[in-house]
């Protein structure tokens, strides 16, 4: 809205106002105006410092707000402008540049929309925008692959192929807990309820939960710091000097490793997750109890990660409906 339009509209309503209330109301917004011209003025930079700032202060994890960082990064290289001056067509342009040159998946496009929409949105909410730009760009469909579990026999040969007492104590504990591998990484030892086989882990968004393990698991992890000569206070450290606390690519990269030699594909933390989940419903357990287990905000996303057996469904068919 520039100063002539409102201009137009007050002299439109002096009709039924006062001298000084015209007079009043110009003002205002002519200050309004004034201070988004000098909102507006902030390059990508410094309004993507500040927007990540929020999403730190909103409870984001360092891995989301560096990739919201590297994707923003990426989409002001490629669309060489100041924010305020950004279109619905530039972005339009750069996500199909994201399909033509990148050939990235409708999944990877769709996270890519979701962070600009998000960034947008909050320029906008904070008077940097006028008129949000991705307001007309939708979600990008993409196939509903099934990501199926680990099967019994797939657990065996990873279990046999971990090389360490560490390696199968992370083992055994992710698939007993499904928890997330951060979660994993976070856990010290004091955190560890060996009597009661459960432990305290934070989790996204800085919440706590419980989550519950098994007493062969329990006995692994027990060997496993009766090894240690360390005295970190770490659940789990690095095999070698300094034993640093383990990280989430450390853990991500054992478990590639014993994949190989296990012959079994896609062996990573989430999988394990995912087991747990279809694990626990196929079994009866009540879907609202699993969803407390792993943590999900919605139950919609606990029900995503659960594969129903298909035995199962056929014996249910048979039973209820023959």
């Amino acid at each position: 809205m520039d100063k002539d339009l409102v201009l137009k509209v007050v002299e439109k309503a002096s009709s039924f106002l006062s001298g000084e209330q015209t007079a009043q109301i110009i003002q205002l917004f002519f200050d309004e105006i004034d201070g988004m011209a000098q909102r507006s003025e902030k390059n990508a930079s410094e309004l993507t410092e500040s927007f990540l700032k929020a999403k730190k202060v909103e409870g984001c994890s360092y891995r989301t707000v560096r990739y919201y960082q590297y994707v923003l990064a990426d989409f002001f290289k490629e669309v060489a402008k100041k924010p305020n001056e950004i279109t619905t067509e530039d972005i339009r342009s750069f996500l199909n540049s994201l399909f033509e040159k990148r050939m990235i998946t409708n999944v990877s496009a769709d996270n890519t929309r979701r962070i600009l929409s998000s960034f947008f949105a909050w320029l906008s909410d904070e008077d940097y925008l006028l008129k949000n730009p991705m307001k007309r760009i939708h979600k990008i469909k993409a196939l509903k692959l099934v990501k199926e579990p680990f099967s019994d026999e797939a657990i065996e040969k990873i279990v046999e192929n971990c090389a360490s007492v560490r390696n199968l104590a992370i083992v055994e504990l992710l698939e007993s807990t499904g928890m997330r591998v951060g979660e994993l990484t976070r856990i010290n030892k004091q955190d560890v309820d060996f009597e009661n086989k459960e432990i305290l882990v934070l989790g996204k968004g800085g919440k706590q939960r419980r989550v519950y393990f098994d007493t062969k698991t329990k006995l692994h992890i027990g060997a496993y710091l009766a090894s240690r000569l360390d005295n970190s206070p770490a659940l789990f450290v690095s095999a070698f000097h300094p034993f640093n606390r383990l990280e989430i690519s450390g853990v991500e990269m054992m478990l590639r490793k014993v994949g190989q030699r296990a012959s079994v594909a896609n062996v990573h933390p989430h999988r394990f997750r995912r087991t747990l989940a279809t694990k626990a419903i196929d079994k009866g357990m009540p879907v609202e109890q699993v969803q407390i287990l792993l943590g999900h905000a919605k139950i919609d996303t606990t029900l995503r990660y659960a594969i129903v057996d298909q035995r199962n469904v056929k014996n249910s068919y048979h039973r209820y409906l023959e």
